[in-house]
């Protein structure tokens, strides 16, 4: 056995005040605790602890969980936080560090929803050797033996009484009444053994070869304190409730049987050549379940979960089969049976069901580890799971429900300055030297353009999207086809900067010379200003539909404003999907994607179901009320191997400033599609969402200041330059995930972040003319209302109007304040009329539900080449759409800019229209105050003002007005 431990010193901890802090860490089926520090928002443990390692070549897959507790009585406790660090970043104890981790949200406890704890943990992980280190034994659970099925809360903290041994055919238990002794003491072990077999549990009986009949055995129900689950179910097609606060609660329960196969020891061989190829069959009723095999192995491990959902346990016995797997017939090893009336039941807030030993074979031998209970899919092991209806997959992996994280994204900024000493192949001095630098960073490649001389200048810049882990930056000078000399720079000798005020000097690096045949009179080198961006927020997502702003470096994250509130969304379901052109019925193995932020989920695939159901609820923190989050619903083709690309289905986006904080809204939203036949329904996504703000003054405080950070302002980048670095930042993005398991494909990324767009065609062009008359129609309307006052149509109303402008040119101080009067007052009629439920994809809007099928041929026609036949579209057709595209884009903006105007008073962002009826409110007193002229004087003085006294950055109106939601999100 190797003596590889896994050492963790708890250092200390950042937390809020009155806390009553203690951290358990959970490692390898191994799980110890730290004392507790009372009442200290800063406790210091130094407390270091070992863990053995089971398998050291599976190092890398294991995980280290931190969980930080406070202790509110002596039997009940709330979790604050927790980590989770991955076997990748262990390291030799000469090389580890005490780092500082940030606290996350547990999304499965019911105790961290009204948290508002937020803090730090400082740990110390390494991996040591020295045998003579000790490792802490867990203490055994509690157990007692019941026919009926219990839950984990009331039970009693005693053993039970030692029952009579149980004959080979099953017998009905009695309910055995436990007595009070004393809890044995563990002793310390060099490695954590497995839990004992209780005395009152029955002993399995051996299994004849002809007729299985595998023997019942009672489940042991272990001791747990906890509050059973109680979700609220939610009200599908619309509607608005209140908020409530338990855990896991904008979702409809959903009970599984959870069977966790961990290993076996010992195991009997049953070929004569005394080998043995085990793996595991989980039968309930007409559903069976296989682990993988092993070859040659009698201390197989599997750890594998396998969960079948409540409609298909058809039967009362859930039985675990050991077999031997063999050219022509699978032999049977063992097998145990368990009722399922005797299972207990795992509430979400407690710690995981401890695996136990089970003997498969009394008259051979062998022993198998695992655990079987009932829970929901807030479970721990629900996205580790094989679902009962995906038991036929092929690739089951790809079925889970995962989370997944987009690295972090930086601009490199390289200026190309000028090179020195290149040396020439002696035999081409008769050509003159064009000599040019090429720049790789991944994927990205770019070349400056050639030169005249042997020392060339370019000063040429140039600016690349990069993703932590680094990549090395290659550059090399080439003339023609032959290269000069190249140097590899190093991530870790690039500088830094926050924003514009810091001057990154220049640095000389010498060339690396490939050819052999060169002379070398001197050294060659290449005089360049590279350095990486953090303030910048690299956009990978469309601009109008972005998630996120904050900026890159961790060191501005710590200093930027902190989060403003949670978001919670629970995927329910959706209903009446189809794929078919024809309109015809067909399975879809259907899960859905929701991007926001630094964060994406995928929710579990349901096989071969056209009204799939869900219930997955994930949680988000918010940064920015101004940010949309996506959803997306695609079909799995990827569940019997193969590379064919996932089926997009449609998708739903939510803007997070049109919700109402503290409410829960419950809709369903209709999945759109445009094909090239037009648009099709494909079904209808219902989605939960809830959004919390934590604090409202940091909230409206937000919707004064700049959207982006400031270097995007300072030194702004092209329009041109922002679509090509974010079309690599999608493929950075797209590159990383796609390594994941279960790989996240690159068409699901492009689908949500919306960077495979038609680019331009007529349908846009007119939706946005549309949008623009539709915005100025208040214009055209107060022009026809004008002539109806003029014509006296209406006598009140135009002796109103009179007496109105008589007073104005009497008294012209009363303009502005009767009109920021008016306008809270229309603020005030409008309430009435405010959006109830966040809105979605318009077809009228889009003018999708009224197109030509020649338009949508062009629409999904190749840019900027044609695919057709050249005779039919002409180079000057190209140029046109071109020329189009921009011209739609232009009145895409305008149309854009007059929607916020609308949404001033239309409550589509309730916030933002309470702060302008309450500036509406003080104008007008304000005005009424101060003469008008005196404000007529200021104002022109303020316009006017000196260069010196403004800001590079937009002022608190403009950052007002740019947060206001427009209509684009709405748009297909």
């Amino acid at each position: 056995m190797s003596n590889l431990k896994l050492g963790v010193e708890v250092i200390s901890a950042r937390l809020g005040d009155g806390v009553n802090s203690f951290v358990e860490l959970r490692f390898d089926d191994q799980k110890v605790k730290t004392s507790t520090k009372l009442d200290d928002s800063r406790p210091v443990w130094n407390e270091r602890f070992f863990f053995n390692i089971s398998d050291t070549d599976d190092l890398s897959n294991l995980v280290l969980e931190a969980y930080v507790y406070n202790k509110t009585s002596n039997v009940t406790k709330s979790c604050l936080g927790k980590i989770r660090i991955l076997g990748t970043a262990f390291v030799p104890y000469s090389e580890a560090a005490g780092l500082q981790y940030p606290l996350e949200k547990d999304k499965w406890n019911a105790f961290s929803f009204g948290s508002t704890i937020r803090g730090e943990l400082a740990l110390k992980v390494f991996v040591t050797d020295n045998p003579s280190l000790k490792v802490p034994v867990p203490n055994p659970r509690k157990k007692i033996t019941s026919n009926t099925r219990r839950r984990f809360h009331s039970i009693p903290a005693s053993e039970n009484t030692e029952p009579s041994q149980p004959s080979r055919r099953p017998q009905p238990q009695p309910q055995l009444q436990p007595s009070p002794q004393p809890q044995p003491q563990p002793s310390p072990r060099p490695q954590p053994q497995p839990l004992p077999r209780p005395q009152s549990q029955p002993q399995p009986q051996p299994l004849s070869r002809p007729q299985p009949q595998p023997q019942r055995l009672q489940m042991p129900t272990p001791v747990m304190e906890a509050a059973p689950f109680q979700p609220v179910r939610p009200v599908l097609r619309g509607g608005l409730q209140a908020k409530t606060t338990t855990t896991h609660d904008l979702v409809e329960p959903m009970e599984y049987l959870f069977i966790k196969i961990v290993k076996a020891r010992n195991l009997p061989t049953m070929d004569a050549t005394g080998s043995l190829d085990p793996y595991v069959e989980v039968k309930l009723g007409n559903f069976t379940a296989r682990t993988t095999h092993f070859e040659k192995n009698k201390n197989p491990v599997w750890n594998e979960v396998f969960a079948f959902t409540k409609s298909d346990q058809q039967a009362n016995f859930v039985d675990v089969i050991v077999m031997d797997k063999d050219v022509i017939k699978d032999d049977f090893v063992g097998s145990i049976r368990f009722d399922l009336n005797e299972i207990p039941t795992r509430v979400a807030t407690d710690s995981s069901l401890a695996p136990e030993w089970h003997i498969v074979n009394h008259e051979k031998g062998g022993e198998i580890m695992l655990s079987v209970w009932f829970g929901t899919q807030a479970d721990e092991a629900f996205s580790d799971a094989t679902y009962s209806d995906a038991l036929n997959a092929v690739n089951k992996s790809s079925v889970r429900s995962k989370v997944y994280h987009s690295p972090r994204l930086w601009y490199l900024r390289v200026n190309v300055i000028e090179a020195q000493d290149l040396v020439i192949v002696p035999d081409r001095t008769q050509f003159p030297p064009n000599p040019y630098v090429k720049i790789k960073l991944g994927n990205q490649m770019v070349r400056t353009k050639p030169g005249q001389s042997l020392n060339p200048k370019w000063n040429e810049e140039f600016t690349f999207v990069a993703a932590e882990p680094f990549e090395d930056l290659e550059i090399s000078i080439q003339d023609r086809e032959e290269t000069l000399g190249t140097v590899e720079i190093s991530f870790d000798e690039i500088e830094r900067r926050a924003d514009d005020n810091r001057i990154v000097p220049n640095r000389w690096f010498s060339l690396a010379l490939e050819s052999q045949r060169r002379v070398r009179f001197a050294t060659t080198r290449i005089l360049l200003n590279v350095c990486l961006e953090g303030g910048y927020h690299v956009l990978d997502e469309s601009t109008y539909n972005s998630s996120d702003f904050r900026p890159s470096m961790k060191e501005q994250l710590n200093r930027y404003e902190p989060s403003v509130g949670v978001l919670e969304l629970g995927i329910l379901g959706a209903e009446g999907l189809s794929l078919s052109e024809d309109g015809k019925k067909e399975t879809v193995d259907t899960y859905c994607v929701a991007k926001y932020g630094t964060k994406w989920v995928r929710t579990r695939t349901v096989m071969n179901c056209l009204n799939p159901r869900f219930n997955e609820q994930y949680t988000w923190e918010v940064y920015e009320p101004a940010t949309v989050i996506t959803i997306g619903v695609f079909n799995n083709n990827g569940t019997n191997g193969g590379n064919n690309k996932d089926g997009k289905i449609g998708k739903a986006r939510v803007r997070i400033s049109t919700l109402e904080s503290g409410r829960l809204y419950t809709n369903s939203y209709p999945l759109l599609v445009l094909r090239p036949s037009g648009v099709k329904n494909m079904g209808e996504l219902h989605l939960a969402i809830r959004f919390t703000c934590t604090s409202m003054f940091q909230m409206l405080l937000h919707y004064w200041k700049p959207i982006l950070p400031k270097m995007h302002y300072v030194r702004p980048l092209k329009v041109v330059q922002q679509q090509i670095l974010r079309q690599h930042a999608v493929n950075l993005v797209a590159a990383r995930l796609s390594r994941a398991e279960p790989p996240l494909r690159k068409e699901v990324i492009e689908y949500v972040t919306d960077s495979n767009s038609h680019f331009w065609s007529i349908r846009k062009s007119r939706a946005n003319l549309y949008r623009l008359r539709s915005v100025f129609s208040g214009l055209l309307g107060t022009g026809e209302w004008f002539q109806d006052i003029c014509m006296w149509k209406r006598p009140v109303t135009s002796t109103a109007v009179h007496v109105l402008y008589l007073a104005f040119v009497c008294l012209p101080e009363m303009i502005l304040p009767l009109i920021s009067l008016w306008l809270f007052m229309l603020g005030v009629w409008n309430y009435r009329l405010r959006p109830r439920q966040p809105q979605h994809m318009d077809t009228s809007l889009s003018f999708a539900d009224n197109v030509h099928p020649e338009e949508l041929t062009e629409e999904f026609d190749t840019f900027p080449f044609s695919s057709q036949d050249p005779g039919t579209v002409k180079l000057r057709y190209e140029r046109l759409r071109s020329i189009a595209s921009r011209a739609q884009t232009l009145v895409g903006d305008i149309a854009g800019q007059g929607e916020r105007v609308q949404a001033l008073l239309s409550w589509r962002d309730p916030r933002a229209t309470s702060i302008f009826m309450v500036v509406c409110l003080v104008s007008s007193v304000v005005l009424y105050v101060v003469p008008f002229k005196v404000f007529v004087l200021l104002a022109g003085l303020y316009i006017m003002r000196h260069p010196r006294f403004r800001r590079k950055t937009p002022n608190g109106l403009v950052n007002f007005f740019k947060r206001l939601p427009a209509k684009t999100d709405c748009m297909l």
